[in-house]
């Protein structure tokens, strides 16, 4: 079921709801050739399934994965990465943690401003949307009291269409102390974020596998 946005919605989420519905371009040129190398890899550690690695290139780097491992069967609060190749779609940052900004990027940016949510209630028309908070379904706080989504990168997946209990909320963001497991994201350190951001287009694909 595809779902329609809440009217009403106050412009700085229909700004993060736009980044999520823009339909990726078409590669030409020198663009087409970049996007056709630019496949990052994620896979399992093995015996770690909650941990995985994740390469770029000629760098791999160490990654947390959802607390259930992988899975091809994806659904909502089974706390497992899906098994799926991924787009991002833009770019969340806590400006007022960040007073240099992100620096140069090529994705679409977006400050997390006080009162930023995210829906997670499949039964809701705004499920795996933006929302402003308060807000009367089952959502997550974009803004943290920790640093997990002072760097957070939207994947598209379930974005378009939505299916209801597909999953939500599947980002790329940072990891806690020790890459302890994640919801469902995919979560590096700040250092490998960094390092990161700046070559991820629309075009750039994770590929997650076991």
């Amino acid at each position: 079921m595809l779902y329609k946005s809440q009217a009403g919605t106050p412009k700085h989420y229909l700004s993060a709801t736009s980044i999520i519905l823009q339909k990726r371009p078409a590669a030409t040129g020198v663009e087409k050739r970049h996007a056709d190398g630019c496949a990052i890899s994620v896979r399992q550690r093995p015996g770690k399934p909650t941990q995985g690695f994740l390469r770029i290139g000629g760098l791999t780097v160490p990654c947390s994965l959802g607390r259930s491992g992988i899975t091809a069967l994806k659904r909502e609060g089974d706390g497992a990465t899906p098994l799926a190749t991924l787009r991002p779609l833009g770019v969340l940052f806590r400006r007022d943690r960040r007073r240099n900004g992100i620096g140069p990027v090529r994705l679409p940016s977006l400050p997390v401003l006080p009162g930023f949510g995210w829906c997670d209630a499949p039964e809701d028309p705004n499920y795996n949307r933006p929302v402003p908070l308060p807000f009367r379904a089952s959502h997550e706080k974009m803004r943290r009291s920790d640093r997990l989504y002072d760097v957070c990168i939207v994947l598209d997946w379930n974005t378009l269409p939505r299916r209801r209990y597909r999953g939500s909320a599947i980002f790329l963001h940072i990891a806690h102390e020790g890459l302890q497991p994640t919801e469902g994201c995919i979560a590096v350190c700040p250092r490998v974020m960094a390092r990161i951001l700046p070559l991820l287009t629309r075009r750039t694909r994770f590929v997650v596998m076991r």
